[in-house]
């Protein structure tokens, strides 16, 4: 029997799990990851790995991660344990209660998580449903843009900068990209541009019309410079404070950063939910405003703004 793993931000997960047993009954082997505000990827990823070998079989069984957003942490790291199970295991995103319920019973006629997974596609599209019914015409269809940015002379403009550890995840694609207006999302990462199951990743995540692409620091400032960049408003993307200041140092023009997740790790002080950070990562923030640089502290643009160094003094970072 294939395994089930539902993921999702928050409890949405083990709330539709409970729904799906109301209807279908008890079900054996299904494991319920929840992503909490205060946790990182590597939390997130943690969690996912001890669900898997709850099952017989471990990371050799058959598992189908059924998780609530594409291109959302959830998504993004059970992507990454797929990619490295791909024989026996697969994943599902847009996660909705008949989705559930049709998984449930497939189980009994079909063998593999990839069978389940391509199974459940139309299954959890016919359950959206409206009253009164519209038809959908080709027009009203979202097309994926393959390159939405026409290149003119002229140099790139940057419409905001955001430091979150999670990259380009649910948040920064459905809030913080309509936000900044941008035609294109750079992630801007030494480590991730070495990375291609990230890039690919990072690429997959992009929103309708939106192009995203990796480039490590040295061509971020290499770009800046480039005049056949015109058309181009770009949203960058940094894992951390260290990466933004290099870029600024080599010419990159920032003057505000969008400060948004900084995940915990061992050695680090919780500022506040969803930013943590140590002695260097301070230290890097007090050299990026003495260059004068100011700092937006959001998670997501409705929320208020904090004031960083506020946030530092009152956690006492050591």
């Amino acid at each position: 029997m294939v395994n089930f793993i539902i993921a999702s931000h928050g409890e949405f997960a083990a709330g539709i799990k409970m729904s799906g047993q109301m209807i279908f009954g008890e079900q054996e082997n299904v494991q319920v990851v929840t992503f909490m505000p205060n946790e990182g990827p590597d939390d997130l990823r943690k969690k996912l790995l001890d669900a898997v070998e709850q099952f017989d079989g471990g990371l050799e069984s058959q598992v189908l991660f059924l998780v609530d957003l594409w291109g959302g942490s959830p998504f993004n790291q059970a992507n990454l344990i797929v990619a490295e199970h791909a024989d026996n295991m697969a994943i599902i995103s847009g996660l909705n209660l008949p989705m559930l319920v049709e998984a449930y019973g497939a189980r009994f006629s079909k063998e593999t998580a990839a069978e389940i997974a391509q199974y459940l596609v139309p299954v959890a599209k016919e359950g959206v449903k409206s009253i009164p019914e519209a038809e959908v015409t080709e027009t009203d269809k979202p097309a994926k843009v393959a390159n939405p940015v026409g290149l003119k002379p002229g140099k790139i403009k940057i419409n905001l900068v955001r430091i979150d550890t999670r990259l380009l995840h649910g948040q920064v694609a459905t809030a913080w990209t309509p936000e900044s207006k941008a035609n294109r999302i750079i992630v801007v990462s030494d480590a991730v541009a070495n990375d291609e199951l990230r890039k690919g990743l990072i690429a997959q995540a992009a929103p309708n019309g939106v192009h995203a692409n990796v480039v490590p620091i040295s061509k971020m400032i290499e770009v800046m410079n480039d005049d056949r960049m015109g058309g181009v408003e770009a949203f960058l993307l940094f894992e951390n404070p260290e990466d933004a200041l290099a870029a600024i140092e080599g010419g990159v023009p920032i003057k505000e950063i969008n400060v948004g997740s900084m995940a915990h790790s061992t050695g680090k002080t919780m500022v506040n939910k969803v930013l943590s950070m140590d002695k260097r990562d301070v230290e890097t923030f007090e050299k990026l405003r003495d260059l004068g640089v100011e700092f937006d502290v959001r998670k997501v643009p409705n929320d208020s703004k904090a004031n960083l160094f506020d946030l530092i003094q009152k956690a006492n970072v050591q």
